[in-house]
């Protein structure tokens, strides 16, 4: 059987990177990090999205990463910006090689259980100019997985990194997620979120949510009055 790894943050894209390995693997196992960041509801988010569609396994993973200063979404004493989308090439909320860890984790997992397909919601696009979310970064990755791993060197195991939403808009994710019946709801994009998972509107990743619905010409259903925080 056909086993495939998703990189589920719980946000919007590694939602619908859910739902497409549904569709290409006969087996699909999430795994999420906890990284101590701010916007941890998204875990609550990854949770019911793994359970909802149907995940064969989701594991959680706590990680302590070596500077949390470094990123204003592991550090609480410093502010998101807000409506400051494209305004930095590589803005604060960069968190260092993050995604280096996360794929590091995920092949580690895949040698062990036989899953060479490893899926993640990068977007070359509409992103905010992470450095490990480039074609260039999964490419030179991919190869690294084969490289260095037994399975990879002797053959048994293929690994490929699968990014399907790199050259797509947002507008483009959300029209893909709404054919695949993502329930839109059951994300959180925020970097900020109010405790109860109120998204603030104004952060990187609220403003390119907003425009993928503006884009494809629907609602999001977590935008819940017209008020919102600044």
């Amino acid at each position: 059987m056909n086993r495939a790894i998703v990189l589920l943050s719980g946000g919007l894209d590694s939602a619908t990177c859910l739902l497409i390995a549904k569709k290409e693997a006969g087996e699909v196992f999430a795994l999420s990090f906890d990284y101590s960041q701010r916007h941890k509801v998204e875990l609550e988010r990854a949770r019911s999205l793994a359970e909802t569609y149907g995940a064969a396994a989701h594991r959680v993973v706590r990680l302590d990463l070596p500077a949390p200063a470094s990123s204003v979404l592991t550090d609480r004493s410093r502010e998101v910006p807000r409506h400051a989308l494209g305004r930095e090439a590589i803005p604060v909320t960069y968190v260092p090689a993050r995604n280096t860890l996360f794929l590091s984790y995920a092949i580690a997992w895949g040698e062990a259980i036989g899953a060479g397909d490893i899926y993640i919601g990068a977007n070359a696009l509409d992103y905010s100019g992470y450095p490990d979310c480039r074609p260039e970064f999964l490419e030179s990755f991919e190869r690294t997985a084969n490289l260095g791993t037994k399975a990879g060197v002797e053959g048994k195991l293929a690994f490929r990194i699968h990014a399907p939403l790199l050259r797509m808009t947002k507008g483009e994710i959300v029209s893909k997620a709404r054919d695949l019946g993502l329930n839109f709801a059951l994300t959180s994009s925020c970097y900020d979120p109010a405790p109860d998972g109120e998204p603030c509107r104004s952060c990187d990743s609220c403003l390119l949510r907003e425009i993928g619905f503006r884009e494809a010409g629907l609602r999001d259903p977590l935008h819940r009055s017209p008020n919102h925080r600044e």
